[in-house]
């Protein structure tokens, strides 16, 4: 898949951000030669593996002007920043524990001119205040413990469809994982295969958590 295929999923996407998918593939592509935050057998799938799988988010909320968002442990940019493209009135703020991986992401982000969206070298300990109406994640840990780490940061304030909480990009069949919530988690699971039918989202879905 190239970014004409994010287009077949997304096709009221502007000029402006079709311009900006675009360009994804040639700053991984030179990024990942200098600094290995996508394996490189995978780099060809980057736009089903990372772009497309990110925004799987896009299909559970739409983000309204001004919501604050934390992309917790955003390694590369993902879900952080192909959802800053999608949602250029809200603020994405992505962190990692790893200076390399968070470099990555500040010179794609300032490649693509987007301003809605910075990226620090921080851990979600921290990180002291309820700022965000959402953190996003994929692959960092265990939901228990993105409870842990998360939840405490999520303010009150509502502004979206959805409850504020946790959207994490996560595999299927999570029961003992999902069991060791405490109790008052609400939880819905969205199967990405859903709404899209390419064969990598088989076993993948969009989990969000509410207290």
């Amino acid at each position: 898949m190239n970014a004409a295929g994010i287009y077949s999923h997304f096709p009221a996407l502007t000029e402006q951000q079709r311009t900006q998918f675009d360009a994804l593939d040639g700053l991984y592509r030179d990024w990942n030669a200098k600094i290995n935050v996508i394996s490189r057998k995978d780099i060809d799938n980057l736009y089903i593996h990372h772009v497309l799988h990110s925004l799987a988010i896009a299909k559970v909320i739409s983000f309204r002007a001004g919501t604050q968002v934390l992309d917790l442990g955003t390694g590369g940019g993902f879900p952080g920043i192909p959802l800053a493209i999608l949602f250029p009135e809200a603020e994405f703020h992505l962190i990692d524990g790893t200076a390399k991986k968070i470099r990555v992401c500040q010179e794609v982000i300032s490649a693509l001119g987007l301003t809605n969206c910075r990226a620090e070298q921080q851990r979600a300990e921290e990180l002291k205040r309820p700022n965000y109406e959402f953190v996003v994640t994929r692959a960092v840990a265990k939901i228990d413990k993105l409870a842990e780490w998360s939840l405490r940061l999520i303010s009150g304030k509502q502004r979206n469809s959805l409850p504020n909480g946790i959207l994490a990009l996560k595999g299927r069949g999570l029961k003992e994982e999902l069991a060791l919530l405490p109790k008052g988690a609400y939880v819905e699971e969205y199967p990405i295969d859903a709404w899209f039918d390419e064969p990598f989202f088989a076993a993948k879905e969009v989990m969000y958590l509410q207290y």
